[in-house]
């Protein structure tokens, strides 16, 4: 705050008083977060019943045109495989539920409810009616990533998709893959089927729901 006193509008104060005084630096004021999440936790646009998309749903009907220099280019919603060969292979970013994007939203959450403490809360669904604090709405999305996973009322798992071999053969359906990403609308692992690297962190998911007496 001294040296870089230009910064210091970033700088927020809350005083709690069992804590003190904390701090946070964030561009995301209360009222700023509040207006972002209304959109991430809108089901008609970042919120899937598996996890927050990488790209709003509302682009599906309305996508993004930019024109320049006598083109015309489109970003819009495409929830499962790349409909373009311009990324390079078959990963698409315009729609699909990625794990390691979703965890790092959870983990801000959190970090955003100890700060800003229960009193905090935000509608969630968005047009809900329905309020919760930061940390319940990160438990909440956190098991919208399980359920990816989780056999379902028809002892079917979203992973699989429509595959019967897996979701019926005793020999597949127990055996999890852990895709690259995930279909935005249904929840079909897709990609390659071996991310464990990121995809795994469903672990921890699990671990900390657990760990919490969530069950």
């Amino acid at each position: 705050m001294s040296y870089r006193p230009e910064y210091t509008s970033l700088i927020s104060s809350w005083k709690d008083p069992n804590k003190g005084i904390r701090r946070r630096f964030s561009i995301l004021k209360g009222s700023r977060l509040k207006k972002v999440l209304k959109r991430l936790l809108d089901e008609k646009e970042f919120l899937s019943e598996y996890g927050i998309r990488a790209l709003s749903k509302a682009h599906k009907d309305e996508p993004f045109i930019l024109n320049h220099d006598h083109n015309s280019y489109s970003v819009h919603y495409s929830p499962a495989e790349s409909d373009s060969g311009m990324f390079g292979g078959n990963s698409n970013w315009r729609g699909p539920i990625w794990f390691p994007v979703n965890y790092l939203l959870l983990e801000s959450l959190y970090k955003f409810h100890s700060y800003y403490g229960d009193d905090f809360k935000v509608e969630y669904p968005t047009d809900s009616g329905v309020f919760y604090n930061l940390r319940q709405i990160a438990d909440l999305i956190s098991q919208r990533l399980i359920n990816i996973f989780s056999l379902n009322e028809k002892g079917e798992r979203a992973v699989f998709g429509e595959d019967q071999l897996f979701q019926k053969n005793p020999d597949f359906r127990d055996n999890i893959l852990f895709y690259e990403y995930f279909h935005g609308d249904n929840g079909r692992g897709i990609g390659a089927s071996h991310q464990t690297g990121w995809t795994g962190l469903v672990a921890d998911l699990i671990h900390r729901k657990y760990k919490q007496g969530n069950y």
